[in-house]
């Protein structure tokens, strides 16, 4: 599974955090927002552009369940853009992915910069298979050097079922909005029931321990939650606690020697 797949609108990134672009950037629409904008009724274009649209939705579909059917066992790395290459986590990063790599789970990012980054690279340097889901947004960030396999979307929801789909468990690195998103949309999926046996491991007590603390505290204090939703995930602060903790609860496949 080495063909890598590049989308024409794809390039290259120019560095960390490279998607907030300056006051004069030059800004294009993306698909998202064109789907998500309510338009007026009387606009002319509008009944024939939805329908159409669902199209292309479906074509991003059956392009990524073709491409990623035979991809086997693997796990989804989530973290920063802005994470540079000198940090403690994104060095962390590049362990764990090895590390993973080694054990013969596949590597899934966002196919960015930062931690993306150096999943996809630790993945390579372990042997394993490298998978980047990029988006189009509106100032590109492009694709990491590291990709066996990238498939860029225009939708985020399409690309989110994607994360999920194809990987056992997730691992969450420090990171922001987009980053939060992913976690929380996970424990939504494992607390609701739709999805089952499916770790969700956050690297660093240092930077979720506000967070931890807030959900117990407050969350779960006023009832919000359950005190037993917090055994959703674990926190761990190496990559050996990582790839102990997937070994422990993933039904791998036997490795020959």
């Amino acid at each position: 599974m080495s063909t890598k797949f590049k989308d024409d609108e794809t390039t290259r990134h120019s560095g960390p955090g490279q998607d907030r672009p300056g006051p004069v950037a030059k800004r294009r629409r993306t698909a998202d927002e064109c789907l998500l904008e309510t338009r007026p009724p009387d606009v002319p274009d509008f009944i024939d552009s939805d329908p159409w649209r669902v199209l292309r939705i479906q074509a991003e579909f059956v392009t990524g369940f073709e491409t990623m059917a035979d991809l086997g066992p693997a796990v989804t790395i989530f973290g920063s853009a802005r994470s540079s290459e000198g940090t403690s986590t994104y060095q962390a990063a590049v362990e764990t992915a090895r590390l993973l790599a080694q054990e013969g789970l596949a590597i899934i990012t966002g196919g960015g910069p930062g931690i993306m980054e150096a999943a996809n690279r630790g993945a390579q340097l372990g042997g394993g298979i490298s998978v980047g889901f990029g988006i189009e947004l509106p100032f590109e960030q492009g694709t990491n050097p590291y990709l066996d396999v990238a498939l860029t979307f225009r939708y985020f929801f399409v690309r989110k079922t994607m994360f999920v789909k194809y990987a056992q468990a997730f691992v969450i690195f420090p990171g922001g909005f987009g980053t939060m998103d992913e976690l929380f949309e996970a424990l939504t999926l494992i607390q609701t029931g739709k999805i089952h046996d499916f770790p969700v491991i956050l690297y660093s007590s240092d930077y979720w321990g506000g967070l931890l603390d807030w959900l117990e505290t407050t969350m779960a204090g006023r009832a919000k939650i359950s005190y037993e939703d917090r055994e959703l995930f674990v926190v761990v602060n190496s990559p050996e606690e990582i790839r102990d903790a997937l070994l422990a609860t993933m039904d791998l496949p036997h490795r020959p020697c």
